[in-house]
């Protein structure tokens, strides 16, 4: 109750205040002093997010919802609007780029929410050959018998047609699957035959499409914004949400048989552990969470 009340008169009358004294005393809004202040990347990025989307100001609210293509005039409106030199390149530099993260980042998520809303389709040729990749990505010495087969459990689905498989994240599962395999074969084999652990084994391609689902919550919910404010400069990609997906496959392996769970029953309790422990990382503004080759 205590933290609501002080949330509530911070943001009505606190924060105007001293923004007013803060003003007074540097003779720089807000805005200029997070730009020649705060870190490049999460820190900086998210701090202008924060006040544009706090700001009293039409125009300045506005600018977080702006398009990739309007970045520029939008720059040019906030700097007329808190009165700074059009000269000044070094605040414009540096609230062009907080802006093109803030819009990439929203740009992303509706890109990847695209692909998830995708369902797999066996009718589809391109839907078929990204499977079938899959497999001879994961299993080059061994030939698929057919295309509906009993060996797809050896890669870790849960019967003899995938598709099924993937009704939760839709194309995005099978997308993030073939990624990893192709960019990171030695790893994804490795992982693969771990899996097949006689005691500790669990489902590889199953648990790939759960921590899928788990980096679309990630940047569905905003977590994601300070890893990708810190790794890319600019608009963030698919390419990077891909490489993030990467990362947890990786890291969820290394944390499975860290933990050595007594049985693949007690999955979803040591899959939302993980999953705790990923958001505790991500609370850090200088986090990056990669996986390089």
């Amino acid at each position: 109750m205590l933290g609501y009340l002080w949330g509530f008169l911070y943001s009505k009358y606190v924060r105007f205040w001293l923004k007013w004294i803060l003003r007074l005393l540097t003779r720089k809004c807000e805005l200029q002093r997070l730009l020649d202040g705060a870190r490049a990347g999460a820190q900086r990025t998210l701090s202008i997010e924060h006040s544009l989307e706090s700001s009293k100001n039409k125009v300045l609210r506005n600018a977080v919802h702006v398009e990739e293509a309007e970045v520029e005039k939008c720059v040019r409106d906030v700097m007329k609007e808190k009165k700074i030199e059009q000269k000044d390149t070094r605040f414009k530099t540096n609230l062009h780029i907080s802006l093109l993260q803030i819009s990439g980042y929203k740009k992303l998520y509706l890109n990847v929410e695209d692909l998830r809303k995708v369902p797999y389709d066996s009718d589809n040729e391109e839907h078929e050959e990204q499977l079938i990749e899959l497999w001879n990505l994961l299993m080059p010495h061994e030939n698929l018998k057919a295309r509906i087969s009993k060996q797809w459990c050896d890669i870790g689905f849960q019967g003899d047609d995938p598709k099924t498989d993937f009704r939760g994240m839709g194309l995005l599962g099978l997308v993030n699957l073939v990624y990893f395999s192709k960019h990171y074969t030695k790893e994804a084999r490795q992982i693969l035959s771990r899996s097949n652990h006689p005691k500790l084994g669990y489902s590889y391609a199953i648990v790939g499409i759960n921590l899928t689902e788990m980096a679309y919550s990630l940047l569905k919910n905003g977590a994601l914004k300070s890893h990708l404010y810190n790794v890319v400069s600019g608009l963030p990609q698919m390419e990077h949400f891909h490489q993030f997906y990467c990362y947890l496959v990786y890291e969820f392996d290394k944390f499975w048989f860290e933990e050595e769970p007594e049985s693949i029953m007690h999955f979803n309790q040591y899959r939302e552990k993980f999953h705790e422990k990923i958001k505790g990382l991500l609370l850090d503004c200088n986090v990056m969470l990669t996986l390089q080759n």
